[in-house]
């Protein structure tokens, strides 16, 4: 995919893309690319292959949902976070990255570009929604950690009656099935699954609603997480 058949496949999902957008992904491109060099952002590095996998994948989860406050959990590179900022400018957006050096990237990313009402937060998600609980209409994060661990990471952090969406690979609807205790035990209720070709590989994105507020039980610390999944 290049630039053109980016555009085209945007607006064939009723997304405009303009010239100062198109320029603001170029530069962000650049970016990643540049400082890829030194740190492991991402092992895709052509930039047709970015076109698509990183920028439309971004974008096309979020296309017509009603959310103005956006919170994207390891949002490592920035994806899908700074792409679909960029689409979407008036969405107020958080990303949360544990690790200092992605944050540095991230925070030049966002200077560089000119974004506006976007922050970048360098802390794990679970230390985070400790004192941030139901600030945002959506919810979402990109190749972190199985569905049953995301769960309880991130709906915290979601407002009642709010989405999480989660782009996922081929093992999403596994991924499902293990995380059914988890729906049950944080309220969550599962929407649609939508499935998208990106070249020969199949994605999975996955929509939850959150039906009522999360017990303050959660979420515990990481390591309890991971050694014991809800449901594990």
């Amino acid at each position: 995919m290049n630039q053109k058949t980016f555009i085209e496949a945007c607006r064939s999902h009723g997304i405009d893309m303009n010239d100062e957008k198109i320029k603001k992904y170029e530069r962000y491109m650049e970016l990643l690319l540049e400082w890829n060099q030194k740190m492991n952002l991402t092992a895709i590095t052509n930039p047709e292959e970015i076109w698509e996998k990183h920028f439309l994948d971004s974008i096309l989860p979020f296309q017509g949902l009603p959310f103005q406050t956006f919170c994207d959990v390891g949002s490592g590179a920035g994806f899908p976070c700074i792409p679909l900022k960029i689409a979407f400018d008036s969405v107020e957006c958080t990303m949360i990255e544990p690790l200092q050096k992605r944050c540095r990237f991230l925070e030049h990313v966002i200077q560089e570009l000119g974004l506006k009402n976007i922050r970048v937060i360098n802390a794990r998600a679970e230390d985070y929604a400790k004192d941030h609980r139901e600030l945002f209409d959506c919810v979402s994060a990109r190749a972190v950690a199985r569905l049953n661990i995301l769960l309880e990471l991130c709906a915290p952090l979601c407002k009642v009656e709010g989405k999480l969406i989660f782009l996922k690979g081929k093992s999403g609807m596994e991924e499902l099935k293990e995380a059914q205790k988890a729906l049950d035990v944080l309220d969550l209720q599962f929407e649609k699954k939508e499935i998208a070709k990106i070249e020969e590989a199949e994605h999975i994105n996955l929509y939850f609603t959150k039906k009522k507020k999360t017990s303050l039980k959660y979420p515990r610390n990481y390591g309890q997480i991971k050694k014991k999944p809800i449901g594990g």
